[in-house]
């Protein structure tokens, strides 16, 4: 008899934030396979749950995962769980869920927290009906610079997750490419430091620059307004930005100014009006 692969969520900080299922569960498995073992324990401890753990991260995936699926067809159930929220999303275990599925096994979701719910609950003036998860943003700023001008002029919502390290970049570039765009900023969710900003890029990146930086982010950048999508008078544009020009302004400065009435990327105005003449 084959046995069952669970995908159980843990807390992304407050280890009550459990559901009473996936407590129920991890006592029922035979083997718990977990990124980090040290964090692991820190969760089983508190619910007085003692089993076998398996090192399960980027490092060990290759050849851990078959040892993963082996285990299961011989009849034992293995839960898979991160070191923090939902496991498959942004992290090695994806690539444990689609080797079980395409040997036949079904994965069982045991849902809990992910902190890209927990910031769309708060989202407030942000519409975030129709959002995209990005996972973490690029490390090349040519990467970077890519996927801002893909996401800024579309109507939904993005969603990413940044490290302490890269933030002020972050910033900084999104201050250069939309200075006027609106997003909010989760850092260590429901853990002691808990943060909450919200505003525009300069007026965060203000924030940043008077306290130390520390804990993961997860950010949440609003959309290009519909009524901004069906309003862009490009002849109106680029009257303004002849206008601007002529007056001895560089194309990238009249784009930036353009920018900052309208909403609407620098970038993308620059790769529709340099050639304007």
């Amino acid at each position: 008899m084959v046995g069952k692969l669970y995908i159980i969520a843990t807390p992304i900080g407050n280890l009550s934030d459990i559901s009473i299922r996936a407590i129920d569960r991890l006592k029922k498995v035979d083997i718990i396979a977990c990124e980090d073992t040290r964090i692991t324990k820190k969760l089983l401890n508190k619910y007085n749950i003692s089993k076998p753990l398996l090192r399960y991260d980027e490092h060990t995936h290759s050849h851990i995962s078959q040892t993963i699926i082996n285990t299961i067809l011989s009849g034992k159930d293995v839960a898979l769980v991160s070191d923090a929220g939902t496991p498959g999303l942004s992290d090695p275990g994806r690539r444990l869920i689609d080797k079980a599925v395409r040997q036949g096994i079904s994965p069982i979701p045991i849902p809990g927290a992910s902190a890209i719910t927990t910031i769309l609950q708060i989202s407030g003036n942000i519409n975030s009906d129709v959002f995209t998860f990005i996972g973490f943003f690029p490390k090349k700023k040519t990467e970077r610079t890519k996927l801002l001008n893909n996401f800024l002029n579309r109507g939904d919502a993005f969603i990413f997750f940044l490290s302490p390290r890269n933030i002020i970049t972050f910033l900084k570039e999104l201050s250069e490419i939309a200075p006027q765009r609106e997003l909010v900023i989760g850092r260590e969710f429901t853990k002691f430091y808990e943060e909450v900003i919200r505003g525009k890029p300069e007026e965060i990146l203000t924030h940043f620059r008077e306290r130390k930086i520390r804990g993961e982010f997860v950010i949440l950048v609003k959309g290009m307004e519909k009524e901004s999508e069906t309003k862009i008078d490009m002849q109106l544009i680029k009257k303004s930005f002849t206008t601007i020009i002529k007056a001895g302004i560089k194309k990238r400065e009249a784009c930036k100014l353009i920018s900052e009435l309208t909403g609407i990327s620098t970038n993308w105005l620059y790769e529709k009006l340099k050639n304007n003449n």
